[in-house]
């Protein structure tokens, strides 16, 4: 039981995990050669993979040669993994097989003293301390030193079992209810682009077709942001566009981004498309004046032909989207060429009838956004609830009884 003064129950001592526990890093055998890794039959485990939790398999092998002319070893059933290098610095997952790994990740090797599932669950505590201690921007580092030199409370192992139960039951809950929670969020996204598609496949009575060329345009030529009239102008590249939404975000002037390469103006007439990455869903409808990147298409609608909220919403399509992902011209990176864009077929309504139908879309888009920002909430706090539960586990509270030390 947990006292005011914050003292542990009664038999638990807090350690470092290098005096209570032996642990160990990995290896790459040399990628040149092929002896290492062709028919290779000892798994081979990826920092990426160790986020897994509970490790029944690797994507990657090595061979006997490529294990004994490297720093790899093997690391034997419920070694604790802990990723330590980039973006899955302090992913914690357990080996349920014997697996080899790179030197991105630290094993932390069974012993009599410990169930792995408490020293993974004590980690899974501990992982913001331990990002929070990596080295690097760029790449994160944590490194064994960092992760031996953790505290951590050191029960008696009828703790740590009751705190492992508990934790099990808790987390297959909280995990259950995470699941159904981003099945429903990516249902509410796709039942919008459903409709969203479905309204700009079809053909209605006195709709006529036209390419994209016929019905809006570019008129804006590259100026110069340095010059004095643009300097105080605000700023939109790709960067600036929130996916799918079409917000707008951290805008700044061209005189505070120093910009120096040619811009496009637009305005508030305008509806701004990023013609890079096509498959992110970029466009945005500004209020206001100012430049945009020249990886952003400023289309202007034509003046009766096409409402500007229309020309939005078409571009946001699943079925846009796929047309101008097939006509990119780089493989790596797409970007939507200008020819192969002002190509793109269209049935379209009358003015009026446009209007009625982005009254309908933007109702149904504010209801999507509405459930998402629910679910996004729901998400969040299921993920804080679990870190309150960690933090009371390792300070005694899930196992506390009337004895204090």
């Amino acid at each position: 039981m947990i006292v005011d003064n914050g003292q542990l129950p009664v038999g638990w001592e807090v350690k470092c995990i290098g005096d209570v526990c032996k642990t160990g890093a990995g290896g790459t055998p040399l990628k040149s050669k092929k002896e290492y890794y062709e028919c290779g039959l000892i798994p081979w485990l990826l920092s990426g993979e160790v986020a897994q939790g509970e490790i029944f398999q690797s994507e990657n092998f090595i061979t006997q040669t490529g294990l004994e002319n490297s720093s790899a070893k093997i690391f034997p059933v419920n070694t604790v993994l802990v990723a330590m290098y980039g973006a899955t610095a302090g992913q914690v997952g357990i080996l349920r097989f014997e697996a080899a790994t790179n030197q991105a990740v630290c094993g932390i090797l069974p012993n009599k003293k410990f169930i792995p599932e408490f020293i993974y669950y004590a980690l899974l505590s501990k992982k913001e301390e331990l990002i929070s201690k990596a080295a690097g921007n760029a790449q994160p580092n944590i490194s064994q030193i960092k992760i031996k030199n953790t505290e951590i409370p050191v029960p008696p192992l009828a703790d740590q079992k009751r705190i492992v139960a508990i934790l099990d039951e808790t987390f297959e809950g909280c995990d259950r209810a995470i699941r159904n929670t981003e099945k429903n969020l990516a249902n509410a996204r796709e039942l919008f682009e459903s409709y969203l598609n479905a309204i700009f496949t079809q053909k209605g009575d006195e709709w006529e077709e036209k390419k994209l060329e016929d019905i809006c345009s570019i008129p804006s030529k590259l100026v110069d942001p340095r010059q004095s009239d643009f300097l105080d102008l605000p700023h939109i590249g790709a960067g600036n566009i929130i996916s799918l939404t079409g917000g707008i975000i951290e805008v700044k002037t061209a005189r505070e981004e120093e910009l120096k390469s040619g811009k496009f103006l637009f305005d508030e007439t305008m509806v701004l498309y990023s013609k890079i990455r096509p498959y992110l869903m970029k466009a945005c409808r500004p209020d206001f004046s100012g430049l945009c990147s020249a990886d952003v298409y400023p289309l202007l609608p034509n003046d009766g032909q096409l409402d500007r909220d229309f020309l939005f919403h078409l571009l946001m399509s699943r079925n846009f989207t796929d047309y101008a992902i097939s006509g990119s011209d780089r493989a790596g990176m797409p970007k939507v060429n200008r020819d192969h864009l002002f190509r793109y077929s269209i049935w379209i309504p009358n003015l009026l009838e446009q209007i009625k139908i982005v009254q309908k879309i933007d109702e149904i888009a504010r209801e999507t956004q509405r459930l998402e920002t629910i679910y996004r909430q729901k998400l969040a706090a299921l993920k804080e609830l679990k870190q309150s539960i960690l933090q009371k586990a390792f300070t005694g509270e899930l196992t506390a009884d009337k004895e204090v030390a």
